[in-house]
């Protein structure tokens, strides 16, 4: 070992001007250790380290140490990705998965985003931006993952969040337009001129589609979306255009109405005749895109209406973005075929279902402890996601066996009843001190290597399904 008494990263190992720079953990605690060569001074580096003797220090994995690194190591950076033909979100709501993400991405010519969150995630988890960024670039410098990789702040509805995800360093900025769609919106009786000359007087075709609009459909397609458009054009023109790099998404897919291809022509088109430069739309599809299990609907009539959403992405220039997309694998052939392999995919709870199984399999007791837990704080979690779980379907887990529990993951009700109750799992104290939270991470640390390999088996069949 080329560093005796430390458990080193060796693919963390790098070396800049007379330093070598590399990860260590001892115990349960993992580090930066810079080693100092010919006495030079480790100050001049920028990382808060203090020492550890023979010209070695050693610095904490902090907010502070990271934006050394990130400056230091360009490749812990998170860069624009959207522009690839394919994109992948990894939401990692504990900041443990990306090292499993590694060593799927590693061999695929896949964009990974591997910071990705939400607010409410963040809320849920008790985490902020920087926790997400760092945890993600940590992770990248350990594994010595120099393909590049995204950070995306998901699901954002203020212009605030979306000046502190960007001036964090976030490379995509997910805006949820949600609050602005007004799908009971009163029609107006007349049509302004400038709508009526570009929807109704002209004839417009997408690929082999026709795209006509009628005086209503029009009306209904300005009175819903109007507000959304212009809540868009301020966000892009404040932040976009001038002030931070990164790409944008316009998220219209946190609403109860299916979007049809009129309305995602209608916005699309809105935003361009604007001068809005965006990379993805996320529309509203059919059927039910629910949280860990596969797709509800008619996947017949999906297929039909992809193909349209398809043909308006390509005629405009961008490519269309797959929400809630964790473990959708009965419409993934589809999107990758219709879409001809440009597109955007998001996921997150899948991750954490992996880790709560690698739980189930090496610690029965505290899943079933875990698992009771969480029915009984199933309907508060129940406000912040829209599911259709019927708790009367899930398996009285009294009656199985260890070896058993592992297979809960393989039913729908479980996975959701599990993936709902996180925040809750994960916060929840009694006398000051958390119930599962520490239990969970320091079993989570025990067991990495099965959690990694978990990851690339369940992630991986999205690739492959995907057709990548």
């Amino acid at each position: 070992m080329l560093y005796p008494g430390f458990n080193v990263f060796e693919k963390s190992i790098n070396e800049i001007n007379s330093f070598v720079v590399f990860m260590a953990s001892e115990n349960d605690e993992t580090f930066i250790v810079i080693d100092a060569k010919n006495g030079a001074d480790v100050t001049s580096l920028g990382f808060n380290a203090v020492s550890l003797g023979d010209g070695k220090f050693k610095a904490a994995l902090t907010h502070e140490n990271a934006c050394v690194m990130r400056k230091l190591f360009p490749f812990t950076s998170p860069v624009r990705g959207l522009g690839k033909p394919v994109s992948f979100g990894l939401g990692d709501r504990l900041g443990i998965a990306t090292p499993g993400h590694i060593d799927l991405f590693q061999n695929h010519d896949v964009f990974p985003m591997f910071a990705q969150q939400s607010i409410r995630e963040l809320t849920l988890t008790n985490r902020t931006y920087k926790d997400v960024l760092d945890a993600a670039s940590f992770a990248v410098f350990r594994e010595g993952f120099k393909k590049g990789f995204g950070a995306d702040g998901d699901h954002l509805k203020t212009a605030e969040d979306v000046e502190y995800a960007l001036s964090l360093g976030f490379t995509m900025i997910t805006l949820d337009c949600s609050e602005h769609i007004k799908n009971n919106a009163v029609l107006d009786s007349t049509i302004p001129d400038h709508y009526k000359t570009r929807y109704l007087d002209e004839k417009i075709t997408v690929g082999d589609y026709p795209i006509v609009f009628s005086q209503d459909e029009l009306k209904e397609c300005i009175a819903v979306y109007e507000q959304a458009i212009g809540f868009a054009k301020d966000i892009y023109f404040n932040f976009f255009e001038k002030k931070y790099d990164a790409d944008f998404e316009v998220s219209i897919d946190e609403t109860i109405s299916v979007t049809t291809p009129l309305q995602h022509y209608f916005v699309a088109r809105e935003l361009l005749e604007a001068k809005v430069k965006f990379a993805t739309i996320a529309p509203r599809f059919c059927g039910e895109f629910q949280k860990g299990i596969d797709y509800i609907g008619d996947i017949a009539q999906f297929e039909k209406e992809i193909k349209i959403h398809a043909e308006i992405a390509r005629h405009f220039g961008y490519k269309l973005s797959i929400h809630s997309g964790s473990d959708k694998f009965s419409v993934f052939p589809i999107i990758s075929r219709e879409t001809k392999g440009n597109f955007h995919v998001k996921t997150a709870g899948t991750n954490w279902l992996e880790a709560m199984r690698v739980v189930a399999i090496t610690d029965p007791s505290l899943y079933r402890e875990i698992h009771k837990f969480a029915l009984s704080v199933f309907d508060d979690a129940k406000k912040y996601y829209q599911v259709t779980t019927d708790l009367s379907k899930v398996p009285d887990i009294t009656g199985l066996k260890d070896e058993e529990l592992p297979n809960l993951f393989e039913n729908n009700e479980v996975r959701q009843l599990i993936h709902i109750t996180y925040g809750i799992i994960l916060s929840s104290k009694k006398d000051n001190s958390f119930i599962y939270k520490d239990r969970l991470y320091k079993l989570w640390r025990q067991y990495e290597d099965e959690f990694r390999k978990a990851l690339v088996k369940h992630i991986g069949k999205h690739l492959e399904l995907l057709h990548i």
